[in-house]
C-alpha cells in the first residue's frame, strides 16, 4: 500500500529527477542552455543625473532625497539611467524601482551614511536565510523588473570596527581579561531563529532599532532582469550582494573588497538562471556562497537556488572561493564554474560545501573545470556536513554528483576534506584531469560513496585514491 508518505517522497524525487537526467547526460551543455536564456536588462537612453536634483557632489549634505527623487523621475517617465556623476555623494538607502539603471560615473563615491537610523523605517528583508523585517538594505529593491547597478564607482558601506561590524559580537581584552563587545546581535540572532521555527507570520518579526542585526548591503528581492556591472564595493557591514528570490540575473566586473565579518562577496539565495562573471574577490567570508534559505524557512518557501555559471572570476582572501551552503534547506542544483583562478594565504577553501543535519536539503549537480589554485590554507575541496550545529538536527543532509576536472592547484593542507554522515553519506564525486602540488597532508574522506579519480597527480605521483 502506498502511504502519503511514499507519494510525498516520490513527488519530491521526481521534481529533483529532470534536472539530475539532463546534467547526466551532458553537464555543460546545459550551462550552454542557462546562458543562452540569460539576458541583460535594457534601458531607454535618457539620464537623470541626481545633482539636477539637489545633490551635494561635496558628500556633506545628505543626498538621500535627491536621489530618490531623480529614481522617482526616471521611473516614472519609463525609465533610463539615475546618474551619479564623479564626486563624494552621501546617502541613506537607495531604494531602486522598475527600469531604472543607478549608474555610477568613474570617478564617482557613493558613500552611505553611518547612523542606524537612517535605514528605518524596517523592510521586508531576509538575514542568514530568514525572512523578517529589519534595516534596509542599503541599495535595495523589492518585486522591480529590469534594474541595474552600473559604472565604474565606488560603493562604500563605510563599515568599521566603529560602525556596523562590532554588532557581530567580537572579543576584546580588558584589565581582566577578554570580553565580548556589547551590545551584539546574539540574542536578536537566537530570537529571529526561534520564530522561524516557531513560524511566526513574517510581518511579526520585527527587528530594527536594538536588535543589531546588521543590514545587507545590495539586496533585490523578488526581482526579474537584474544587471550589477563594473563597481567597486568597499566596507560592507555584512553580505555585499544579495539577490534573493530573484531571476535572471548578470553579475560582472565587480571589485569586491571588504574584509568585516560575514562579508561574503555574492550570495545568490534562492534564485534562478545567474550569471557571475569577470569579478575579483577579497572578503571577509565566502567569496561567492549560493543559498537557499535557512532551516524551518528555507523548507517553507522550498525555492531553489539552480541554474547558475560562474565563469572568469578571480579570488583572493576569503573563507571559501566557490562556496554552496550553508543556508541550502531549499535545495541547490545544476552550479557551474570555470576558468577562475584562487589564490591566497589567505583562502581557506577554493571549493566548500557546507550543510548540516538543522538544514538538511539536497545540492546536486555541481561542476567545476579549468580552476587555477595558487594556495589555499586549508583544503582544495572541502565537504562539511558537520558546519556549525553539525549532526544535530532532524533533516537529512544530501550532496550528489560533484565533478571537478582540469584543476591545477600549486599549495594546499590538504587535496580534500570530504566528510559526510554514516546516515547521509556524500555520493558520486569525481576528480578527473587534476594536479594537485605542495600538498601538506593526507586526504580527510569519511562517509562518502563512489568517490572516483581519473588521472590525478598529488605532488608528482598518480594516485587512485584520496583515502
Amino acid at each position: 500500500m502506498t502511504t502519503r508518505r511514499d507519494l510525498l517522497l516520490m513527488t519530491a524525487a521526481s521534481a529533483l529527477a529532470p534536472a539530475a537526467a539532463s546534467a547526466a547526460e551532458d553537464p555543460w551543455a546545459v550551462a550552454d542552455e542557462i546562458l543562452a536564456r540569460i539576458r541583460p536588462p535594457t534601458f531607454p537612453d535618457r539620464d537623470f543625473p541626481i545633482d539636477g536634483y539637489g545633490a551635494d557632489k561635496e558628500g556633506v549634505a545628505d543626498s538621500s532625497a535627491a536621489i530618490a527623487e531623480a529614481i522617482a523621475a526616471c521611473h516614472a517617465a519609463g525609465g533610463g539611467r539615475v546618474l551619479v556623476p564623479a564626486g563624494d555623494w552621501l546617502t541613506g538607502p537607495v531604494h531602486l524601482k522598475s527600469n531604472v539603471n543607478l549608474h555610477l560615473a568613474e570617478g564617482a563615491t557613493l558613500r552611505f551614511k553611518t547612523d542606524p537610523a537612517a535605514y528605518l523605517p524596517v523592510v521586508f528583508t531576509r538575514w542568514e536565510g530568514i525572512e523578517l523585517m529589519n534595516y534596509s538594505p542599503f541599495i535595495y529593491a523589492i518585486d522591480c523588473e529590469n534594474i541595474g547597478i552600473t559604472g565604474q564607482g565606488t560603493i562604500d558601506g563605510q563599515a568599521s570596527r566603529e560602525h556596523w561590524w562590532t554588532w557581530k559580537g567580537q572579543w576584546k581584552q580588558n584589565q581582566h581579561g577578554w570580553v565580548e563587545s556589547m551590545p551584539n546581535q546574539r540574542p536578536a540572532r537566537a530570537r529571529l531563529f526561534q520564530m522561524a521555527e516557531d513560524k511566526v507570520p513574517v510581518a511579526q518579526r520585527v527587528f530594527g532599532e536594538g536588535s543589531y542585526l546588521r543590514p545587507n548591503f545590495i539586496q533585490p528581492y523578488r526581482c526579474k532582469n537584474v544587471l550589477i556591472e563594473g563597481v567597486k564595493l568597499r566596507r560592507s557591514p555584512m553580505w555585499q550582494v544579495h539577490p534573493v528570490l530573484c531571476r535572471n540575473i548578470i553579475i560582472r566586473g565587480l571589485d569586491i573588497n571588504s574584509h568585516g565579518p560575514n562579508n561574503d562577496g555574492i550570495d545568490p539565495e534562492s534564485c534562478q538562471d545567474v550569471l557571475i562573471e569577470d569579478c575579483f574577490f577579497s572578503t571577509g567570508d565566502d567569496c561567492i556562497a549560493v543559498n537557499s534559505g535557512r532551516n524551518a524557512d528555507g523548507r517553507r518557501l522550498n525555492v531553489p537556488s539552480e541554474n547558475i555559471v560562474i565563469r572568469n572570476c578571480r579570488m583572493a582572501d576569503g573563507h571559501g572561493g566557490l562556496t554552496v551552503g550553508s543556508q541550502i534547506s531549499g535545495h541547490a542544483r545544476n552550479i557551474f564554474a570555470e576558468k577562475c583562478r584562487l589564490d591566497s594565504p589567505d583562502l581557506d577553501h577554493a571549493i566548500r560545501f557546507k550543510n548540516n543535519a538543522l538544514r538538511g536539503g539536497v545540492v546536486e549537480n555541481c561542476f567545476f573545470r579549468d580552476l587555477t589554485v595558487g594556495q589555499v590554507r586549508k583544503a582544495v575541496v572541502t565537504v562539511d556536513f558537520n558546519y556549525e550545529e553539525g549532526a544535530k538536527g532532524a533533516f537529512t543532509p544530501v550532496l550528489r554528483n560533484v565533478v571537478v576536472e582540469r584543476v591545477r592547484s600549486g599549495k594546499s593542507t590538504r587535496v580534500a576534506d570530504l566528510q559526510g554522515f554514516p546516515n547521509a553519506p556524500i555520493f558520486d564525486v569525481t576528480l578527473k584531469d587534476c594536479v594537485f602540488d605542495g600538498v601538506a597532508e593526507p586526504a580527510i574522506v569519511k562517509n562518502v560513496r563512489g568517490l572516483k579519480l581519473q588521472n590525478v597527480t598529488v605532488n608528482g605521483r598518480p594516485v587512485r585514491t584520496l583515502a
